[in-house]
């Protein structure tokens, strides 16, 4: 995993539209660069729903919002049509960009093994510099938490 301080390991994937999406073209921005599990999930649900209730607090400080699980483009639109999230989702379905940032592994949920995510999110500053990695998340609350680590909430 890359650690703070460190810059951002680069990567381009595709977004729920198809279009390559790379961490380069926001340089000058703040990012939030959050992996989730499986779209349409309990716990996934709250999470994105957490950041699309306060998307307009950080579309207001020009802080991008990309969320990225090992789901496909299809999978990634249905979820954003259903829960109106308006940031970009992107699919990693080769865990390319999980693995350059350590979160691809063995899981465990309810006693059961598997290869998958673990939800974490990773603050970039505008130079494209890891500046904070949260290894827990509180899905219902987590988008404050990360505007306050910017300092905004």
């Amino acid at each position: 995993m890359p650690e703070v301080g460190s810059p951002a390991p680069p990567f381009t994937a595709p977004d729920m539209h198809g279009n390559p999406v790379s961490l380069e073209q926001f340089r000058g921005q703040k990012v939030v660069l959050y992996f989730y599990p499986k779209d349409d999930t309990p716990g996934c649900t709250k999470e994105a729903c957490s950041f699309r209730d306060a998307y307009a607090d950080y579309r207001e400080k020009g802080i991008v919002v990309l969320g990225v699980s090992l789901d496909d483009e299809a999978s990634h639109r249905a979820f954003a049509e259903k829960y109106q999230l308006p940031f970009t989702l992107l699919a990693d379905t080769n865990h390319a960009v999980a693995e350059a940032y350590g979160v691809y592994g063995e899981q465990e949920w309810q006693g059961k093994k598997f290869m998958g995510l673990a939800r974490k999110t990773f603050l970039i500053d505008e130079q494209g510099i890891l500046i904070k990695v949260f290894d827990k998340v509180d899905v219902e609350n987590h988008s404050r938490e990360v505007l306050a680590a910017f300092g905004l909430a």
